[in-house]
């Protein structure tokens, strides 16, 4: 008999695996994949599967994998802190957009990651690895070292304490200097993130606040190394902030 890892969880566990089984870099799979990735029977798996698409959680192709289905989608841009904040954010990002044509992005904490909400990017603007819906190590980017920057200190101490993932010789893994740099982005008011994702990649960001002055999610602006000064970007990044920051307690 097949021992089944997921004994013993109860069944929005096992529904939640199914649908934690897709990725960025696995949009489709199939039963047998759902099956191996969540560690299910494949009856299970068929009966849950079965059950996700018949309310819309899951698609089913012309091949007869599964993708996540719009109804999740609908459910998912329902969350405060991505719908509400994206629709007050949209017309600022577009403008910082228009003036640069880079890639604008906002982003959330969650944990110790970054949510991005919403990217904008340009069709020559340098390649990132960003997506909407996706997550990234807040301490290698721009939006990430702003919100951590104005985390609660068990939030810091807890990251600070953790092993930090290098992705290019420039990504900051000693929480030593990690320290110091976040101390720097609160004196200063905005981030720079120099080549620690991809080497041809700079980012500048600043705070977005809530009604009491709370940094509530972070934009950047991601620009091909070697191009643009990151101090030139400064100002238009800080004014977009600004100008969401406004919105928000206008909007409360």
């Amino acid at each position: 008999m097949r021992h089944d890892p997921m004994k013993g969880r109860s069944v929005t566990g096992r529904v939640l695996a199914v649908l934690e089984s897709f990725s960025a870099d696995r949009t489709h799979l199939s039963l047998s994949d759902i099956s191996r990735r969540t560690g299910l029977p494949l009856a299970t798996a068929h009966r849950l599967v079965g059950e996700l698409a018949a309310w819309g959680a899951l698609e089913r192709d012309d091949q007869g994998r599964y993708r996540v289905g719009l109804r999740l989608w609908e459910v998912a841009a329902l969350a405060p802190r991505g719908l509400g904040l994206r629709e007050l954010a949209l017309p600022f990002l577009e403008d910082l957009y228009e003036a640069t044509h880079e890639n604008v992005q906002l982003a959330v904490l969650d944990g110790a990651e970054v949510v991005y909400v919403e990217r904008i990017s340009g069709r020559h603007a340098v390649g990132v690895l960003s997506r909407v819906g996706g997550r990234w190590p807040a301490h290698a980017t721009g939006v990430g070292l702003v919100l951590l920057a104005h985390a609660p200190t068990e939030v810091q101490e807890s990251f600070l304490t953790s092993p930090l993932a290098a992705f290019t010789r420039k990504t900051i893994v000693d929480p030593a200097r990690l320290r110091r740099v976040l101390a720097e982005v609160r004196r200063t008011g905005v981030a720079v993130s120099d080549g620690q994702v991809t080497l041809d990649a700079v980012s500048v960001a600043a705070p977005v606040r809530g009604p009491a002055g709370q940094v509530v999610a972070a934009l950047s602006i991601v620009v091909r190394a070697g191009t643009i000064e990151p101090p030139t970007l400064v100002p238009a990044v800080l004014t977009a902030a600004r100008g969401i920051s406004r919105a928000i307690k206008q909007a409360s």
